[in-house]
């Protein structure tokens, strides 16, 4: 039996920090696990901008992490992962080479240029800042940190497309296990509730209404979709223990999260990214792990559309269903 608890910060360890540019459209969010914590990736979309993510591999010696950074501003917004790396090293945090502390902050990004000011991007002092103010305490959903730029819906156009947003959730189980996620939905394709199926946010026909994104597919020249314009990324995690090649067998299994609510995922216009981490406080199946992150992720999913505000001539799911009561009263 498991319980909604509502954020990722719901895990013990883990802290959460945004910044944002509301003018330019664009942000980052940092997660902090100061003590550590067993860290895998999987990278399914064709056109992804990461960092340290070679490092997560099973294969490879260094086996914790210190934050992860999700970011806008496509591959410009790696440079947020510097300044995590300068206030952890102020902190005295990092894998202890003996002449130093080196902070491992793994990264991944999304592509917002194309909504508000393109030559804005989140930069290192953002990175500093957002890891400075990383807290254990419940953060905004929507259009905050690497939420603030994104959009969904762009197969026929960006001037079809709908707001994007971050969005969180977790979930207890009864033995203790708790299971959290953080995304940022920023996906060339539409996005679903999995329980009913219906349109959340997708493509806008001309009369607002929602159009079929296969039927848009059809109809689409991709050669007019930059490659890379687009991208979902976040974060599950666990108070488990897990190893590495756990780790990665929960990112891959988180995926399905994705798939359930965002169609289609994982194309070659996205660079979809999914960490996971364990902080290591209790013993869980590995398998019931990867089962409900899938599940928590997609529920994040879900509120962070259901969360986000429009932005320019971007319309969201909150503001359409105002606009939908305001034509019914």
């Amino acid at each position: 039996m498991t319980a909604t608890i509502g954020s990722i910060v719901d895990i013990k360890g883990i802290k959460v920090g945004h910044q944002q540019d509301e003018e330019a459209l664009t942000g980052c969010t940092v997660l902090l696990m100061e003590e550590g914590a067993v860290c895998g990736v999987d990278v399914r979309g064709s056109a992804p901008g990461t960092r340290e993510t070679d490092l997560l591999s099973p294969i490879n010696k260094v086996d914790q992490v210190h934050a992860i950074c999700l970011s806008g501003g496509s591959a410009f917004g790696l440079d947020v992962a510097s300044g995590v790396m300068r206030y952890l090293e102020e902190q005295g945090i990092g894998l202890d080479v003996k002449v130093a502390k080196v902070p491992i902050v793994p990264a991944a990004v999304l592509f917002d240029l194309a909504i508000g000011d393109a030559s804005i991007r989140p930069t290192m002092a953002m990175g500093y800042e957002a890891a400075k103010q990383a807290s254990e305490q419940v953060f905004a959903e929507g259009n905050i940190g690497a939420g603030c730029g994104a959009t969904v819906g762009k197969m026929a156009g960006f001037e079809r497309a709908m707001k994007g947003g971050l969005g969180t959730a977790s979930r207890e189980l009864s033995n203790g296990l708790v299971i959290g996620a953080i995304v940022a939905v920023n996906a060339v394709g539409e996005v679903r509730c999995p329980v009913t199926g219906a349109r959340l946010a997708g493509v806008r026909g001309e009369n607002e209404e929602l159009l079929d994104i296969y039927d848009c597919m059809e109809k689409a020249s991709f050669q007019f979709i930059p490659t890379g314009a687009n991208t979902t990324i976040g974060v599950v995690a666990c108070n488990a223990s897990l190893t590495k090649s756990e780790a990665n067998k929960v990112a891959q299994m988180a995926h399905d999260g994705l798939a359930r609510t965002i169609y289609p995922i994982h194309t070659m216009h996205d660079g979809d990214t999914i960490f996971a981490i364990g902080t290591g406080e209790v013993q869980a199946s590995v398998d019931v792990i990867g089962a409900l992150a899938a599940e928590v992720l997609a529920e994040a999913v879900v509120r962070a559309i259901k969360a986000a505000e429009p932005a320019g001539t971007i319309p969201s799911y909150r503001s359409r269903q105002v606009e939908k009561a305001k034509m019914i009263f």
